[in-house]
């Protein structure tokens, strides 16, 4: 079982190198078929610089393509010397002479054929690989497995005893590790080219530790020669020292000495574990590998050892009952400290590639995991853990701001306060179990939520407030990302604070102490915005980070009328308030501002959709027109267009647009919703509306569609422009979907009303085609031409279904449904009726030059025509039918007579 497992690991691993290396040779024999077809075209290829030799370091070398004698000098003989060299000072093209090889003078390459220098240059790769990369891997891997082989060798054959087999494979791991030193310091030097992968140095000293760290552990963990502490002291100093080799050796040894420390206080168990004893030696590693990461700049080493610390911190966590406060609090200080006065010591802050130091995230990640696992897991709670877990969170914004590279700091300690506090409200309370790995929602109101959270909160909240504001204003000339990111925070995490705190504690009624903190957020966060604005290159700029500042006042003001106010009130002043930042405009022109006031337009909308009745159905007056809709809706529609009149006036731009297009929306809303409140009896969430409130949407949206070309006449904008299309648009589909099918009185036999003519077909039909007809004849030259014809044809159709459906309800009365049935004298009505509107058309295209209505005028004879031939020719009787055709003969021959004087009149006056 153990051979096999050994083996499978041997395979893989070599598995990993060939496949690596067949990329290298792909790439290789791709860039040989390219310098081939340089040679076969005469072409000469240049000769790499030495700046683009170091820039391939770690690729497969390539052998060089034969030059002419003339172009080829001899290399200078010269002696060798010891020289010390380790892998990351050897460029991966260099060809130095090793300790055991004499330089010689490079002879005079001969001229050969293309085809055998590429042959050449492949087979030279492929021996290259084979004799020096995966030699020396493979190599090692079999010295690291020889040593435990030969121990279980020993145990097999019981050639020794315990205590000489571990003495063996000690005396093996040394050698080792002496072997690889000795090569070292008798001036090894990489003496392939593109073979800087496989330095013997560190692959000797790296199966040395391997070897005495199984050593270590099977005197320990198999024969039980030496105890627990001596065994993870011994194993404790193979790992640092294997960590502190790597200075002369590569990242690589370090990574294996950094895997074996971690590892260690999993090999060597314990019946009483300590943790000081855990966590003073992860403290020890830790710090030794941050000094040795940070002379070589090694961030993948930095990151691996804050993974490993953060990992152990954890699962000693899951033991919630019980785990020890102050060892936890240790090693997330001595992680913290390591990030601050060793890894990011001295180093350049200055640079969009230096804006924030990458494994910086994890000991970010981890400490703030901690700190929510004190806060919000309910045994760490329950024993009033959640103070050092928020004074974790304030160190770590401390550090951030100790060190600008430590961003990543601020992040995690401003998510885990979000997390905090959003758990603490009881309808959406995070349960967190450490001891069971558990994490969910279960709507119950946390240990957390109590005196303790509402002091913490207000601390947590200043810190950010006062950290970010301040780190903002000092980034705002220099980094925007940092200044924005400080900025945001500082917003954020207080306005989470707030909210969570005033569901959990405060009165969602009405609340005036909280409304009273939002207050002074407000001007907090509007003077940051100013104190931050002045500190900007060129000043006053309104940068990202001014954005957050005066965004975050925006919401807490947002916060202030929700608290302080009732829905009514709430909705009528959230609208009123997007005039505020439109009249800032006119001291500061911060691109922010106007979408401030967007902001509002859509937290209106928000509420509007909530709760259409603005106060609540239940609250809601009876009394036409003078309700809460009125200002509900006609407030915010005011200020809508205030604004966007100061806009225009001011900064432009999109934002006015939108409030442009905003006035206009609750323009319509207003009107529309005090309609469906008059016509429902102070009910605005009824049923389906009837014929006659539609008709008055319709006539609304048709006003509207005029009003704004009227007002884009005198303020041209894309908005009024496209919107007074689209609002045409809409009073369209109106007419076509409720008018003639929805709500026709044909389908539904709705009641028409009593009185001839004054009822419901005048206001669904005549009244919207007028003023159908009105918008497209002014709308002409004014909009596009579909758009003026469009409305011209709804107009003639209107027009046509009034007079249609008023001759059925002159025969029908009231009721005018289809399944009443027709009568001889109401057909022969509608042919006579057709035939007359038809010439009218013709008559009104003709003296206002509108081919549509003129279009229309044929479709609408070519209809009578047809129903006279189809219809009246079978339905009807006796002098009826006679009528019929002849008023349609005469019709026509009335119609051909007006078009040739119309065509003779048109050429007379060309002539």
């Amino acid at each position: 079982m153990f051979e096999s497992l050994i083996g499978l690991v041997a395979i893989i691993a070599l598995f990993v190198i060939i496949s690596r290396q067949q990329s290298r040779i792909g790439l290789i024999e791709r860039e040989l078929g390219a310098l081939r077809s340089l040679v076969l075209s005469g072409a000469v290829p240049f000769a790499a610089r030495p700046s683009e030799q170091e820039a391939s370091e770690g690729e497969a070398y390539t052998a060089p393509v034969a030059a002419p004698p003339a172009d080829i000098a001899p290399a200078a003989i010269s002696e060798p010397a010891p020289v010390q060299a380790t892998e990351a000072e050897i460029p991966a093209a260099e060809s130095v002479p090793g300790p055991w090889s004499t330089p010689e003078a490079t002879p005079k390459t001969p001229e050969v054929a293309p085809a055998a220098v590429a042959k050449a240059a492949r087979q030279s790769d492929v021996e290259t690989a084979l004799g020096t990369r995966w030699a020396v891997w493979v190599g090692g891997i079999a010295l690291a497995l020889g040593g435990l082989f030969l121990v279980r060798y020993t145990i097999e054959a019981g050639i020794f005893g315990p205590g000489v087999r571990l003495t063996m494979a000690a005396v093996l791991g040394l050698v080792l590790v002496a072997a690889g030193e000795f090569i070292r310091r008798t001036g090894f030097k990489v003496p392939v080219q593109g073979a800087a992968g496989a330095y013997i140095p560190a692959i000797l000293t790296a199966a040395g530790a391997f070897i005495l760290f199984g050593t270590v552990y099977a005197a320990h963990g198999v024969y039980g020669f030496i105890g627990p502490a001596l065994a993870f002291t011994l194993l404790g100093a193979i790992g640092i020292a294997t960590i502190a080799a790597a200075l002369v050796h590569g990242q690589a040894l370090a990574g294996i000495g950094l895997v074996g420390a971690m590892v260690t206080p999993v090999l060597i168990a314990s019946q009483a574990p300590n943790p000081w004893a855990l966590f003073g030696y992860l403290a020890i590693v830790l710090a030794a590998t941050g000094v040795i990461a940070r002379m070589r700049d090694w961030k993948a080493l930095m990151a691996a050892a804050f993974f490993g610390t953060g990992i152990w911190t954890i699962l000693y966590m899951t033991d919630a009952p019980g785990a020890n406060l102050s060892a936890i609090l240790f090693i997330d200080t001595v992680t913290l400290a390591v990030l601050a006065l060793v890894w990011l010591s001295s180093r350049g802050e200055t640079g969009p590639a230096r804006s924030f130091d990458w494994p910086s995230i994890v000991p970010g990640l981890f400490v703030a995991f901690s700190a929510l696992g004190l806060s919000v897991d309910l045994v760490f709670a329950a024993a009033g853990d959640a103070l050092p877990g928020a004074v974790l969170l304030m160190v770590m914004v401390a550090v951030a701001l100790y060190r600008p590279l430590a961003l990543p700091l601020l992040y995690a300690a401003g998510l885990a306060t979000v997390l905090i506090y959003l758990g603490i409200i009881p309808p959406t309370s995070i349960a967190s179990d450490f001891s069971t790995g558990a994490l969910g929602v279960d709507g119950v109101p946390l240990a957390t939520a109590n005196v303790l959270s509402l002091r913490l909160g207000i601390g947590l909240g200043v810190v950010f407030i006062a950290a970010g504001l301040w780190a903002a204003r000092r980034f705002a000339a220099s980094a925007q990302i940092r200044a924005a990111s400080w900025a945001a925070w500082g917003v954020i995490a207080p306005l989470v604070i707030l909210l969570a705190l005033w569901f959990t504690f405060g009165n969602l009624d009405r609340d005036f102490v909280y409304a009273a903190v939002a207050a002074l957020l407000v001007v907090v966060f509007a003077a940051g915005g100013e104190w931050i604005a002045r500190a900007e290159e060129p000043p006053l700029r309104g940068g990202v980070a001014v954005s957050f500042a005066l965004g975050g006042a925006a919401v807490a003001g947002l916060l202030m009328l929700h608290m302080a106010f009732d829905s009514g009130w709430t909705t009528t002043l959230l609208g009123a308030t997007a005039i505020v930042p439109a009249l800032a405009t006119r001291w500061r022109s911060y691109p922010v501002l106007g979408w401030i006031s967007v902001a509002a337009v859509i937290a209106v909308l928000g509420r509007v959709a909530f709760d259409p009745t603005i106060v609540g159905a239940e609250f809601l007056s009876m009394t036409p027109v003078f309700n809460w809709l009125l200002p509900g809706y006609g407030v915010p529609a005011l200020a809508f267009g205030f604004a966007a009149w100061q806009l225009a006036n001011t900064t432009d731009g999109r934002p006015r647009l939108a409030m442009e297009a905003a006035a206009a929306l609750f323009a319509l809303l207003t009107l529309a919703m005090l309609v469906r409140h008059a016509m429902h009896g102070g009910v605005i969430n009824s049923d389906a509306p009837t014929l006659a409130e539609q008709a008055i949407y319709t006539l609304i949206a048709i006003g509207a569609g005029a009003i704004l070309i009227a007002i884009d006449r005198r303020s041209p904008s894309s908005v009024l422009r496209y919107g007074s299309m689209a609002v045409g648009a809409v009073s369209v589909a109106f007419v076509v979907i409720q008018h003639f099918l929805v709500l026709n009185p044909l389908f539904t036999d709705e009641s028409t009303g009593r009185i001839p003519v004054f009822n419901l077909l005048l206001l669904a039909y005549l009244v919207p085609a007028v003023a159908a007809g009105g918008l497209a004849l002014y709308s002409r030259g004014k909009r596009p031409k579909w758009y003026s014809a469009m409305l011209a044809l709804v107009a003639a159709l209107l027009a046509f279904a009034y007079a249609t459906l008023s001759v059925r309800r002159l025969f029908k009365g009231e009721f005018i449904g289809l399944w009443s049935g027709l009568g001889q004298l109401e057909t022969y009505t509608y042919s006579a009726l057709w035939l007359v509107i038809g010439v009218a058309l013709l008559t009104a295209g003709v003296w206002l030059k509108s081919q549509v209505l003129r279009i229309a005028s044929a479709g609408l004879i070519a209809v009578a025509v047809l129903k006279v031939f189809l219809f009246d020719m079978s339905e009807l009787e006796g002098v009826l039918r006679a009528l019929s055709f002849i008023g349609l003969g005469a019709v026509l021959i009335g119609i051909g007579l007006f078009y040739q004087r119309l065509l003779t009149r048109a050429a007379k006056e060309k002539g």
